[in-house]
C-alpha cells in the first residue's frame, strides 16, 4: 500500500498489468505517491510471470499487492483479476499501463472530475507522447460509416475524410463528456465498472477499452475526459515486435466489437464489408513488412 497515511483505509485503487515491465515498472509505481494525497491501494497484475522476474521484489519493497495469472487472458481480463482482488470499501480505480508516468496530482483531478457527478462511471487524462504531442485518448464511439471508410481506406489513403473525422474526435482540444477513453490511463467508478460486468475478456488485445466506454454508455452512464490531469505514456512496450501479429489482433478484436454493436441479419452485409476492408489492410500491412524486411 502506498500511503502517507497507513491507518486510513483506501477507498481509491490503482491497478496495473505487467508483461516484462519490469523497465518501466519503478517510473509508474514511484509517481503515483505523487498523483494524490489520499491513501492508495496499488495492485501489480502479472501477466508474464517467470523466475527471473524482479517485478514480484519490485512490489514487496513497496509494499503492495503482486498477483501473478498462471495464464495470460490479455489486458482486460487482467485489470478483471486485480479489481476481483480489490476489498469492497474501493470507489475509485486506476487502470492503467505500467509504462505510464503521471504527472502530480493527476489522480486527485480525474477524482474530483468523477465525483461531481453520479453518472460520471470514467474520467480520462490527457495522455502525452514521448515526442510531447497529446494522444487522442477520448474519442467518438466507432459508427458504420466511419468504421467502413477508416477500415477500408486507414493504409492506402490517410488523409481520408473518414480517418480524419475519427482521429479529430480523440485530440483532446475540450473537455467533457465522450464515447469512450483510452484503457492506456483512465480511472473507473468501481459501482459502474462491476454492474457491466469490468472489461469484456473476449477481447485479448485491443477494443477491450471501446467497448468498455460503449457499454458505460447504453447503460446511462458518462465518460468524461478532463485533460486537466496529465499523464505521459512511453509508448507500447510489451508490443513491439512484428506489427502484422498486432495488426491481425486489432482487427480480430475491431471486427468482433462492431459486430456487438452492429448485431443480427439487418447488419449483416455492413459487418462483411467491414470485415472484408479490415483483411484488405492486414494484406497491405504485411505486404509491407516483407518489403521493409527485404529492403533491411
Amino acid at each position: 500500500m502506498l500511503s502517507d497515511e497507513p491507518n486510513e483505509t483506501p477507498r481509491l485503487a490503482v491497478v496495473t498489468v505487467s508483461y516484462g515491465s519490469e523497465g518501466v515498472l519503478p517510473v509508474f509505481l514511484d509517481s503515483i505517491v505523487r498523483a494524490t494525497d489520499a491513501s492508495v491501494d496499488v495492485g501489480v497484475v502479472d501477466n508474464k510471470p517467470s523466475e527471473g522476474s524482479t517485478v514480484a521484489a519490485m512490489c514487496a519493497q513497496r509494499g503492495i499487492r503482486y498477483l501473478p495469472l498462471p495464464a495470460n487472458p490479455g489486458y482486460g481480463g487482467a485489470v478483471n483479476a486485480g479489481v476481483r482482488a480489490l476489498g469492497p470499501d474501493i470507489e475509485w480505480i486506476l487502470i492503467s499501463n505500467p509504462d505510464v508516468v503521471l504527472e502530480p496530482q493527476a489522480i486527485d483531478r480525474l477524482r474530483a472530475v468523477g465525483e461531481a457527478d453520479k453518472r460520471i462511471a470514467a474520467v480520462g487524462p490527457a495522455i502525452i507522447n514521448a515526442d510531447g504531442t497529446v494522444y487522442p485518448s477520448a474519442r467518438a464511439v466507432p459508427s458504420v460509416g466511419h468504421g467502413i471508410g477508416h477500415a477500408l481506406f486507414a493504409n492506402i489513403w490517410p488523409g481520408n475524410p473518414w480517418t480524419r473525422t475519427y482521429h479529430r474526435s480523440g485530440t483532446g482540444s475540450s473537455a467533457g463528456p465522450t464515447g469512450w477513453l483510452s484503457g492506456a490511463c483512465l480511472l473507473v467508478r468501481r459501482r459502474a465498472f462491476d454492474e457491466i460486468g469490468g472489461f469484456d475478456e473476449s477481447f485479448f488485445m485491443y477494443f477491450e477499452d471501446v467497448d468498455l466506454g460503449f457499454r458505460l454508455g447504453r447503460s446511462g452512464f458518462l465518460n468524461v475526459y478532463a485533460p486537466e490531469a496529465r499523464v505521459h505514456h512511453a509508448g507500447a512496450h510489451s508490443t513491439a515486435v512484428d506489427p502484422v501479429p498486432m495488426l491481425d489482433a486489432h482487427h480480430r478484436s475491431a471486427r468482433r466489437f462492431l459486430a456487438k454493436r452492429y448485431p443480427g441479419l439487418r447488419y449483416l452485409p455492413l459487418r462483411v464489408a467491414i470485415g472484408a476492408g479490415l483483411r484488405f489492410r492486414a494484406v497491405v500491412a504485411a505486404a509491407g513488412s516483407r518489403s521493409a524486411r527485404q529492403g533491411a
